[in-house]
């Protein structure tokens, strides 16, 4: 019963699935494995209120994560075979079902979103290397590519407001909380209480930082 609790009550997707769904065709990908997006025209057949709602059921979940994941490597040229694709996405399934193995929260929260449902979102800030050229690429939406990762270690300079400083770790951090990822930073940069500023001024030091941080990170849920 715990466990139907937490799925229920903090993994499934509580808003932005729509009622009916159309594949998108892409060139080489099987039609089992094509994403998904809303069906604009079946959706418009039904009151506006029943257009899109949330997540009902753990198997929407299971498909969601195992399906994301096995398109994933399908795109990448992870799979010899569409036998062996299938295969990764019914054990995958499978462990999900029967609490065999769990990813962390992170992937629970954002993955698959774009691919069982087409939920995008603006742009968050976040950056993914394109798996062909190898160039870090900005994202486009918060789902294409999202942040699955479960935990950051981050810098900070000794700095107030520019990019990298003590303000923008905030701003960093903020983008890893909305999306359940956790984070730790290396302060050593950061001057001490009382030491000697450039403009002749002296350093608050760290600790009356990090009571900015903890509020800030408190007010994320």
């Amino acid at each position: 019963q715990v466990s139907t609790d937490v799925i229920a009550q903090k993994y499934f997707r509580k808003a932005g699935v729509p009622a009916k769904l159309k594949k998108v065709k892409e060139k080489g990908v099987p039609k089992w494995l094509q994403r998904s997006v809303p069906d604009e025209k079946a959706l418009k057949e039904l009151p506006e209120e029943e257009r899109y709602s949330h997540e009902i059921d753990s198997k929407q979940v299971f498909h969601r994560l195992a399906g994301c994941w096995t398109y994933w490597g399908w795109k990448h040229d992870y799979f010899d075979s569409e036998d062996d694709a299938k295969v990764f996405y019914s054990e995958l399934a499978y462990m999900l079902a029967t609490q065999m193995a769990a990813p962390n929260s992170p992937q629970w929260f954002n993955t698959g979103l774009h691919w069982a449902y087409g939920i995008n979102g603006p742009s968050q800030g976040h950056y993914y290397v394109d798996g062909k050229t190898g160039e870090l690429k900005r994202s486009e939406d918060a789902y294409t590519h999202p942040q699955p990762h479960a935990c950051f270690i981050q810098s900070v300079d000794d700095d107030l407001v520019n990019e990298g400083g003590i303000m923008d770790l905030w701003t960093r951090e903020a983008r890893l909380f909305k999306y359940g990822s956790g984070t730790g930073s290396n302060f050593s940069k950061i001057r001490g209480s009382n030491e000697p500023l450039s403009g002749g001024g002296r350093s608050s030091g760290l600790m009356s930082f990090l009571k900015i941080g903890d509020r800030a990170a408190g007010a994320i849920k």
